[in-house]
């Protein structure tokens, strides 16, 4: 069987980790690069070898009809109309998450997908993590009982990347739809995938991109400058409720004066609580006694989980395995996302209808 020939769209910071785990792919040729920052992209070029460059994706899927499938790794609000190009292009596509910039445009794509009869995949990555996999296991095997409460934290002291991840034009919003959308939907996996039917959302917009601080930041986005617009929130915060009855409490920040930086997802169980941090640790009961248990060896979450990624979107592809990660998930992600972000701009409690 032939290589699958793929293209990346997007060539900034996050398609490294998609192009990387391709090369590493026997099954695939790294066919073509396409990005509207000309710079950007002869760089990219040039480091991974790849000749077949192109500023227009139009033109780049019209040169190529032998491509087969690409990843979308454009700022969020390309998402959209890249990944719906490509499909009526006929190619699989793999977009990376947010999948859009409200319900609404996800609509559009899962609709272009499945009139084109194309495999469009979200970039959940975390749900290819090894401690997705332990918990999801522990969940599964009874270890927790009934999981009726969660909790994510994803809280930078002065993260906020700049270049597109501040402009709310580009970006849809800052800290819930760049780090909650993970968050958010690793708990909504991990619990069977219930359905949401409301949620209660505020978010802040205060420190913005603190170009005071002197204090280096944990990242820095490859379309940073030095006049970029911020306009979105730097922390958000919410209540998620599902129709199996559990209850997520999110808070995530770019920029926050917190006392520790802390990435983590809690489950709440009636037989065990689990916490994903740097590694998984569960809080039981042994004997009669309260009991914290460490796993042995490395369980947390790592970058090559986007090896297992994108080796399943091209499994899927190649031999029509079922999708972990489907349009559907990132469509509900959406509707999560978007109705926090009209919550916070109403002050008002959302329902959303079944």
């Amino acid at each position: 069987m032939e290589k699958l020939k793929v293209a990346v769209i997007g060539v900034g910071s996050i398609s490294k980790s998609h192009i990387d785990a391709y090369r590493a792919n026997p099954n695939v040729e790294l066919y073509a690069f396409c990005d509207i920052n000309e710079k950007q992209l002869k760089k990219m070029g040039e480091k991974y070898g790849i000749t077949r460059l192109y500023t227009d994706e139009a033109e780049m899927l019209k040169a190529l009809p032998e491509l087969e499938a690409v990843s979308v790794c454009t700022w969020n609000s390309a998402h959209a109309p890249c990944t719906i190009m490509a499909l009526n292009a006929g190619k699989h596509v793999l977009c990376e998450k947010p999948m859009a910039l409200n319900v609404e445009e996800a609509e559009e794509m899962k609709a272009a997908a499945e009139k084109n009869g194309k495999l469009l995949m979200i970039g959940f990555v975390r749900r290819f993590g090894k401690d997705c996999k332990i918990v999801k296991d522990m969940n599964d095997s009874d270890t927790l009982g009934e999981v009726y409460y969660a909790k994510a934290v994803n809280l930078r002291r002065n993260g906020n990347p700049c270049g597109w991840f501040g402009e709310k034009a580009r970006s849809g919003g800052g800290p819930l739809i760049d780090l909650g959308v993970h968050s958010i939907d690793l708990v909504r996996y991990l619990l069977g995938k219930p359905r949401v039917t409301s949620v209660y959302g505020a978010t802040f917009h205060k420190l913005g991109n603190r170009p005071n601080v002197k204090t280096p930041k944990s990242y820095v986005s490859a379309s940073a400058t030095d006049h970029d617009i911020c306009d979105c929130e730097d922390l958000a915060t919410a209540t998620v409720r599902f129709d199996n009855g559990s209850v997520l409490s999110i808070e995530m920040s770019f920029s926050l004066n917190v006392a520790k930086e802390e990435n983590s997802v809690q489950l709440f169980g009636t037989k065990g609580g689990v916490k994903m941090a740097d590694e998984v640790e569960l809080f039981t009961e042994t004997n009669g006694y309260l009991s914290a248990v460490s796993l042995v060896g490395k369980t947390g979450f790592n970058m090559d989980a986007f090896q297992d990624e994108i080796a399943h979107f091209v499994d899927c592809v190649r031999n029509g395995t079922s999708c972990m990660n489907p349009a559907e998930d990132g469509v509900e992600l959406m509707r999560i996302l978007t109705a926090i972000y009209r919550s916070a701009e109403s002050g008002h409690e959302v329902v959303i209808a079944q």
